[in-house]
């Protein structure tokens, strides 16, 4: 007895990668043996080529449209998934590790960033630690913020534990940072309450590989020295969203 399923009879209940429709897979398909009548697959296009930038500009102008990504933040796509984000975030936004970093822990995702950013910064937990299990976020009047914290994180839905902010919260002028992966694009997001949007790719954008930064603008460029180049912000803006490509 054959085990082969046709694609048109599976359902796919995967949290990540998640199920492509079937359109965007044969249209996938195409366009890896052949781009656009180029004689070449999408996977083979250069970096500097003319059809690369348009479908880089061309994928960064269908997100502004969706979310309605106001003209102040960029959109930078990078590796590394949203793990490597854990790092980036603190190394971008604070300038040494006597900074103070707030984090809600609201399950395993926001724990896991904590556990990181330890490494660069001094991380608060503004929330009580959970005793019986991650089940509700407390009022506001419970939280414990920091005055002039270098940030504060949050990740919109924990995908594991099934706890989900209904909005983003309220931390007055502080950064506002967002792991967005769970539940990107499943719902409105205020992205001007934010200094960055982040959202692994696998959940519901595509395929894993790629990585989603939206980021304000004025944030670009004050990274620490020592941040590895992968994950400094400002060089994914000036090599590949300007276009100055480097290798």
């Amino acid at each position: 007895m054959s085990l082969t399923r046709k694609r048109e009879n599976t359902i796919n209940f995967s949290p990540g990668p998640a199920a492509l429709p079937d359109e965007v897979v044969r249209e996938a398909r195409e366009n890896v043996m052949n781009y656009k009548g180029l004689g070449l697959g999408v996977m083979e296009l250069s970096h500097r080529s003319p059809e690369y930038t348009a479908l880089n500009l061309q994928t960064q102008d269908l997100l502004r449209s969706l979310l309605h990504i106001p003209s102040n933040y960029q959109v930078l796509f990078q590796q590394g998934g949203g793990t490597a984000q854990f790092a980036a975030i603190p190394l971008n936004l604070t300038p040494s590790e006597d900074t103070t970093a707030d984090y809600f822990i609201t399950g395993m995702w926001s724990q896991k960033a904590a556990k990181e950013g330890e490494k660069f910064v001094k991380v608060n937990h503004v929330l009580s630690k959970a005793d019986g299990g991650y089940m509700t976020i407390p009022e506001q009047s419970q939280w414990n913020l920091t005055p002039g914290a270098g940030f504060v994180y949050y990740c919109a839905n924990e995908t594991v534990h099934g706890v989900e902010f209904p909005e983003p919260p309220d931390v007055g002028s502080v950064p506002l940072v967002c792991d967005a992966s769970s539940n990107f694009l499943t719902r409105p997001i205020d992205i001007a309450k934010h200094a960055v949007v982040y959202a692994g790719a696998q959940k519901n954008v595509g395929c894993a590989g790629v990585t989603v930064v939206i980021v304000r603008e004025d944030l670009l460029g004050k990274c620490r020295p020592y941040t590895p180049v992968v994950l400094d912000y400002a060089v994914s803006y000036w090599h590949y969203v300007r276009g100055q490509f480097c290798r």
